[in-house]
């Protein structure tokens, strides 16, 4: 690797994000799954190539992790360039299901028994 590359990739997502160092919305977490609109609305601006290569990403559901390493950027970047789409109406959003916090007792007894049978 010559010293152009790296150069290229500390500058690269400063410019992908317009110089913003936070996203505009906390809507997005490493497991939040992010979706393309289909169709994608008419009119706007158009997108840069890096946010098409996102709704590419996103025509089936993806979360915000599996988006980041398939860009080969930080989730922090991929998050900002996230809130941009989301802003404009081009992805839809959908937060995990949080799971209860209490043990499903009538669960575990279920599991203990079928364990005490093997």
């Amino acid at each position: 690797m010559n010293g152009g590359d790296a150069a290229g990739r500390l500058v690269r997502p400063f410019t992908l994000t317009g110089g913003r160092t936070r996203p505009s919305r906390s809507d997005f977490t490493l497991i939040t799954t992010v979706t393309a609109v289909d169709p994608q609305p008419a009119g706007g601006a158009r997108p840069q190539p890096e946010h098409l290569r996102i709704l590419r990403l996103c025509a089936e559901p993806t979360v915000v992790a599996e988006l980041a390493s398939g860009l080969d950027l930080p989730v922090s970047v991929v998050a900002i360039m996230l809130c941009d789409l989301l802003e404009v109406g081009r992805i839809t959003v959908r937060q995990p299901r949080l799971m209860s916090r209490t043990p499903d007792l009538d669960l575990l007894q279920k599991v203990r028994d079928g364990l005490g049978r093997l």
